[in-house]
């Protein structure tokens, strides 16, 4: 089996590298650099959201670049549940001792086709969720259309169209987030516990002037495609795909050389999901940054493989067969100091539930970046989730302090550690969770270009 995962990891790299000689053929004025319109996967890269009609890259024929972002971790957390009912046998959690982490990887492919029009595949070729080369997605974005007319040179001076199986536009949350290999974006070592990220399939239309923006976007809802027909249920017959309509707008302003203001407002909605069911919180295809921690492993029962626990530290509301979500964003910088807020209300079920169910999330980051280009940065951050899970007859919450410090040795090479500590609050005496909490603290180095 791991024969078979290294031979297509080769195959990949073998032909993305392959690529680019046959694009020479094509097209003697191909190159290799910085593509238009796009986010860098450096230093540079950190607090840039949706990508700006500015452009700093003239075309000068088609232009294809690689990329890629590595993370090493080590990690040294504890974690306990000994008021859970029988925490010593099938309650029992997952032993742990300090250790590295498999590394992750990511490839990233960009291509300027036209002028202002570019390609981006992503490849995950290590990661705690899947062992073998995996594919994230890929989109073609127009910042430009390849037509005649004022009329579309006006409207694409103001609008980004994106198509293709790609990162769904719900929140800012997701453009901090670690991402597999990629962890350059991100102050801390984790995603928010409840984590609002998928890649879906469809189409997204950005919108912004001034300051000003507005995204629109519909997908199929879940995390690939599906021609199945859906399947009854004994408490739901409803078999029809609903697709998933993403709406998001706010202000993202300069005032003056050193202060930065940027509020926005998403809402996610589907009604009915069919086959696989909606993947808004469980669509992360690489996994956790916290490995194995707060983990079930009965007595007696082999212990379970990383790979099929990969998203340790958080939890998933469970809401499969139709949502409703919203998530409100708030971001400051002056100077050094950047502050990063979150509110997030959703609600839905799964097809085997009657009733809607609802949880919220709260989360607040503080970073001070300082040093020659602000290299250094030390942040702290609380992240709480609350509500109701599936079968549970009470609410329950989760929350989450950490610490982080970071030092970017170059734009490209981070090293960064955090201290953190998660609790987990009225769970049943029955679950695993009830009364747990883990703490302890993990390392990372971090390449990304």
């Amino acid at each position: 089996m791991r024969r078979m995962y290294l031979n297509n990891t080769i195959i990949v790299m073998v032909l993305l590298f392959a690529l680019p000689l046959t694009m020479w053929a094509q097209d003697e004025k191909f190159s290799y650099g910085r593509p238009a319109y796009w986010r860098p996967y450096d230093k540079t890269g950190i607090n840039v959201f949706e990508t700006t009609k500015e452009n700093a890259t003239p075309y000068d024929g088609m232009r294809i670049r690689l990329g890629a972002g590595f993370t090493q971790q080590f990690q040294g957390l504890k974690h306990e549940n000994k008021e859970a009912a029988n925490y010593e046998s099938s309650n029992r959690l997952y032993p742990l001792a300090p250790g590295f982490m498999t590394a992750m990887a990511n490839l990233n492919l960009d291509v300027q086709l036209a002028d202002g029009i570019r390609l981006n595949v992503t490849t995950y070729l290590s990661s705690r969720h899947h062992n073998e080369a995996w594919v994230k997605g890929g989109y073609i974005q127009f910042d430009k259309l390849p037509f005649k007319g004022k009329i579309w040179d006006d409207i694409m001076k103001v609008t980004t169209i994106k198509v293709g199986h790609m990162e769904v536009n719900y929140g800012d949350a997701h453009f901090r987030r670690s991402d597999g290999g990629q962890t350059l974006y991100n102050p801390f070592m984790e995603s928010y516990i409840m984590d609002g990220y998928a890649t879906e399939i469809g189409g997204e239309v950005i919108v912004q002037k001034n300051g000003l923006f507005g995204v629109l976007a519909l997908t199929n809802g879940m995390i690939k495609g599906n021609v199945d027909s859906a399947v009854k249920s004994p408490v739901d017959d409803n078999t029809k795909r609903a697709p998933s309509l993403i709406v998001k707008g706010g202000i993202d302003k300069k005032i003056g050389e050193a202060m930065r203001v940027r509020l926005s407002g998403s809402l996610y909605h589907n009604s009915s999901s069919a086959a696989s069911g909606l993947t808004l919180y469980g669509g992360d295809r690489t996994g956790s940054n916290y490995q194995n921690v707060m983990e079930n492993a009965p007595t007696g029962a082999n212990l379970p493989a990383s790979t099929a626990i990969a998203f340790s530290g958080r939890l998933n509301p469970g809401f499969t067969k139709k949502v409703d979500a919203f998530m409100i964003n708030g971001f400051f910088k002056v100077q050094g100091l950047e502050l990063f807020g979150t509110y997030e209300n959703a609600q839905g079920r799964s097809k085997t539930e009657t009733s809607i169910r609802r949880m919220q999330q709260f989360a607040g980051d503080v970073v001070y970046r300082f040093g020659c280009h602000e290299n250094l940065f030390a942040g702290a951050r609380y992240n709480k989730v609350s509500g109701r899970l599936a079968g549970f007859a009470d609410n329950i919450s989760v929350d989450r302090v950490a610490a982080a410090a970071g030092w970017f040795v170059t734009n490209n090479v981070l090293l960064k550690g955090e201290y953190v500590i998660q609790k987990y609050r009225d769970f049943p005496a029955v679950d695993y969770r009830s009364s747990g909490q883990f703490k302890g603290y993990v390392i990372e180095a971090v390449v990304g270009f």
